[in-house]
């Protein structure tokens, strides 16, 4: 480091702080110091630099698993934005035989200055001593319960899934459907039950009837498998809990020889990256997973470097309108 500073013509707590990401350094000055990083091939020793400050730098993220296409981009998401701050990722999944206080302890083992809990994990979370392990904590889609005293144990960011269902009942209902039919995400699942409290709040606002719901499992197939039955119930406009039980619900009223839109009305939840090319392509919930994923980094490094109180965070979704959703004929 004290060759960096004579390189770049400052001092070594300057050097420090660029090193450290700190804000208190003018752009100039930040790039001199790393030019002249660049040019020494200097690294930061993360082992050297633990001792010192006695964090290592590192995040866990929990998660259940990785299949879903939400948790894989958030994982994605969290960890671009733990870059971004230099943070290193270390990531767990729970299974069936991997409790949440094991979790906890092996990322404690590992050393980790605190850990991330995605979506279907944050259920596990509530209700374990998430303090045993000494971990700050953020998680990520669970309800916010002032009873469990949840801002001395962690920070809530989430997503508006009930503003965003509601936003899509609305747009089904403003298109003349007399009521709009729900594919729900699975029992358990804080992302699904949110998604149906909005699409029920919407119908019984516009005092439309709430049909019976069928439930899938996040899937395609589990999509095409209720095709059948929405069918059957003689659906105008479905509201499908994520995108990719709408991609396999798309196939299956194709095979049942009914059209899209002009049969049946589609919207997703979710907006991945190949909604636009579904067939056809696909009106949906905009989840913007990048913010969740940098918001949810954010509140945890603001605990673990400055003492930031645990913060309740909600992240705003939006229609995205495509070609899936129509007029009632």
């Amino acid at each position: 480091m004290a060759d960096v500073a004579e390189r770049a013509g400052v001092s070594g707590q300057t050097v420090s702080r660029v090193v450290n990401g700190s804000p208190r350094v003018d752009p100039d000055t930040r790039a001199r110091v790393e030019a002249a990083m660049t040019a020494l091939g200097y690294r930061p020793h993360r082992a050297a630099r633990a001792l010192r400050t006695g964090r290592t730098q590192t995040l866990g993220l929990v998660v259940s698993t990785l299949a879903s296409v939400g948790n894989s981009r958030m994982l994605q998401a969290v960890a671009d934005a733990a870059a971004s701050r230099g943070y290193a990722l270390t990531v767990v999944t729970l299974g069936a035989d991997t409790g949440v206080a094991e979790a906890f302890e092996r990322l404690a083992e590992q050393g980790v200055d605190g850990a991330i809990v995605l979506n279907e994990a944050t259920a596990r979370v509530r209700g374990a001593d998430v303090g045993a392990a000494g971990l700050r904590l953020v998680v990520v889609d669970s309800p916010r319960d002032d009873r469990l005293g949840w801002e001395q144990q962690y920070g809530i960011v989430e997503t508006d899934h009930a503003g965003g269902a509601g936003a899509a009942v609305r747009h089904l209902l403003g298109l003349g459907h007399r009521t709009v039919h729900h594919l729900a995400g699975p029992e358990g699942s804080f992302a699904a039950s949110e998604r149906e409290r909005g699409w029920r709040a919407a119908l019984e606002a516009a005092g439309a009837p709430a049909p019976d719901l069928v439930r899938g499992d996040w899937t395609s197939a589990s999509g095409h498998g209720a095709a059948s039955a929405l069918v059957g119930a003689r659906a105008t406009a479905v509201f499908a809990a994520n995108d990719q039980m709408a991609l396999g619900l798309l196939r299956g009223i194709a095979e049942a020889g009914r059209a899209v839109p002009g049969d049946v009305s589609v919207i997703g939840f979710d907006d991945v990256a190949d909604s636009a090319d579904y067939r056809p392509p696909l009106t949906t919930v905009h989840q913007d997973f990048d913010t969740l994923g940098a918001r949810a980094v954010a509140a945890l490094v603001d605990g673990i470097e400055a003492g930031a109180p645990a913060a309740f965070e909600t992240v705003p979704t939006r229609l995205v309108i495509r070609e899936s959703a129509g007029p009632v004929r």
